[in-house]
């Protein structure tokens, strides 16, 4: 049974001004298996957020914010592909970063086990080493890795902020259902790529 369901308002900042010192991007997942159309768990959105990542990745590189990549890395025998079926195997094609947004030499690259950036990683001993106080969280699939690792994020008392063209999920539901839990029980930032400033 097909049921309307409304949206609550979820308030977007119009501006929001990070200290480069004190701030990561995180780009999650953006990798061939689920951005490009051949790979295995294809996110159709996922294309149109190639260009708001791109833009904020230059101005924080410009202004020496920390950049962060998190990888889908899976074993062949990965418990996870009986939810999912096989995708982003370690060393494949599928679980490598789309080409335009490939890593600079100074980014951090943390390869993950399953939706959370930091379970099973280094990701938050960097963030502490580093001084980190506020994460920009982009990338994909908006609630499953991206919401996983935002929540994360938030229960460790980082300040989180979420571009809404810097995200893309499978549906429309997903995509505000994610947006909801970042503003309503996270307490982060929902903004447009373009409304984050390092200063």
């Amino acid at each position: 049974m097909k049921k309307l369901l409304e949206t609550p308002d979820i308030p977007i900042s119009q501006n929001v001004l990070l200290e480069p010192s004190k701030t990561a991007v995180i780009v999650v997942d953006m990798q061939n298996d689920f951005v490009r159309k051949e790979g295995k768990l294809y996110v159709p959105q996922a294309e149109s957020t190639l260009a708001p990542i791109k833009r904020i990745l230059k101005r924080a590189r410009d202004a020496g914010a920390h950049v962060i990549y998190t990888q889908d890395w899976h074993m062949k025998d990965d418990p996870e592909f009986k939810i999912w079926g096989e995708h982003a195997v370690a060393g494949s094609w599928g679980a490598e970063i789309v080409e335009e947004l490939i890593p600079e030499k100074d980014d951090y690259i943390v390869k993950k086990l399953r939706y959370d950036a930091f379970f099973g990683t280094s990701l938050d001993y960097y963030l502490n080493v580093k001084e980190i106080k506020n994460l920009v969280v982009v990338g994909t699939v908006a609630n499953i890795c991206v919401l996983h690792t935002t929540g994360s994020a938030a229960l460790r008392w980082y300040n989180v902020i979420m571009p809404l063209d810097g995200i893309s999920a499978i549906t429309e539901f997903d995509f505000y259902s994610t947006l909801r839990q970042v503003d309503f029980l996270y307490k982060g930032k929902i903004t447009a790529s373009d409304g984050i400033t390092f200063k």
